[in-house]
């Protein structure tokens, strides 16, 4: 049984470089842990395929595309800024002196309670104050192990907290450490600090994260494998097409429920890596064909398994096709018809029909200059906005410099 489908179309000290790829690299390591600890060789998903990826130019961004994975329902990045701007108001705007009690406390080796370290996350604004945030999780979770971490989850906390300070590297840290087992519990923290390190281009750091959520034996979910298949495309190699593969498989095996944008990604992915057949499978899953993001894709595979004439008829059905007048019809992206149109160059007859259909579709406003890979990053529509940072003047103190004005990738 393939996995389902989402119904709805379908988780300061600013370190430049990412952190330090284990060695062999994440995509072995994936492949292995995915496949339940097999020892066969792999390419390491850290080098490029020597093989070009087709069609180039369908990939790019478009000049000023924002491209987005995950919506502030998924980051809940506004929600933690506007708690820490109600606990500053708290300490009447100086942190100073509950900081300096902290110290003490911990100099004296004293009991952390819950609230003194939620107040404490909600208080960092630079990186030496996660750097005391640090050492006060590393004291409260020795003092309290996994029982108390059931009444509260500082895992995302601590996770919003370096995503608002630009500071991968401690959040990385943290999340991998053994001592530390049990205090990023849930998916959040991951998402977080996949969705950080996939902003900032670090996408084997992002995949080693990945690694870890599967080794730490947290569950997979819709945000989770979203995320996995748009770090799979993004590392674009013949391993990430692997790991693609198996993201599938252990999807389907559970019965999980997949978006519509992960099974694209896992398309594009194989596309991008000449994998034709994986490229037609992934297409054969998606239930959900009536959406601009899929007649793409089905167009670029028809193109690429040399089926020319089945390309002019998905052209020729969506101009056709008797849409009420409320209802948006599909569109194609330019690229791609510019892709079709230097393949049927070929056969003078195809390509006159196309260039009749090409004038339909420009008509009727069905041409884009959006890429595949725009189309890819946007959120449905049925979805939230993107999560975004209060300016300056809402949060009533000087932050770090953000990634982004919003949660868009680069």
């Amino acid at each position: 049984m393939a996995p389902r489908e989402e119904a709805s179309g379908g988780a300061g000290q600013a370190a430049s470089a990412p952190p330090p790829a284990a060695a062999g690299g994440p995509g072995h390591k994936m492949a292995a842990v995915l496949a339940g600890g097999s020892q066969r060789v792999v390419r390491a998903a850290v080098r490029r395929s020597a093989l070009p990826p087709p069609a180039s130019g369908c990939w790019g961004s478009a000049p000023g595309g924002k491209r987005y994975l995950l919506t502030e329902d998924d980051i809940k990045l506004q929600e933690f800024q506007q708690m820490k701007v109600a606990i500053r108001n708290e300490v009447h705007g100086n942190k100073d002196p509950y900081f300096k009690s902290i110290k003490e406390k911990l100099k004296k080796n004293g009991i952390i309670l819950r609230n003194e370290l939620k107040s404490l996350l909600h208080l960092c604004q630079t990186s030496s104050d996660v750097e005391l945030a640090r050492k006060v999780i590393y004291r409260y979770h020795e003092q309290n192990g996994i029982t108390a971490l059931h009444d509260f989850k500082f895992g995302p906390l601590f996770m919003r907290l370096c995503y608002e300070l630009d500071l991968e590297r401690p959040a990385v840290e943290l999340i991998k450490d053994q001592n530390l087992r049990g205090f990023f519990s849930e998916s959040t923290s991951f998402h977080i600090l996949m969705t950080m390190l996939f902003k900032k281009g670090h996408f084997e750091s992002a995949l080693e994260v990945l690694i870890e959520m599967k080794k730490q034996g947290i569950p997979f979910n819709k945000e989770t494998y979203l995320l996995g298949f748009a770090i799979c495309y993004k590392l674009d190699n013949l391993e990430s097409c692997k790991i693609s593969a198996k993201l599938l498989e252990e999807a389907q095996l559970k019965g999980d429920t997949l978006p519509l944008r992960a099974f694209c990604f896992a398309v594009a992915t194989a596309l991008k890596q000449n994998d034709v057949e994986q490229a037609k499978f992934y297409c054969s899953q998606i239930m959900k064909t009536e959406n601009k993001l899929y007649s793409n894709l089905k167009v670029l595979v028809q193109l690429r398994s040399g089926l020319l004439e089945e390309v002019i008829k998905t052209l020729e059905a969506a101009v056709e096709v008797d849409t009420p007048p409320f209802v948006k019809k599909i569109e194609f992206s330019e690229q791609v018809l510019a892709t079709v149109r230097e393949k049927m160059e070929e056969n003078p007859d195809l390509s006159a029909r196309l260039g009749y259909i090409y004038t339909k579709l420009q008509a009727s406003g069905q041409v884009t200059m959006c890429t595949l890979e725009d189309m890819l990053f946007q959120i449905p529509s049925s979805k939230k906005t993107p999560a975004k940072f209060l300016n300056q003047k809402q949060l009533g103190y000087q932050a770090a410099k953000p990634l982004q004005s919003d949660l868009l990738l680069e």
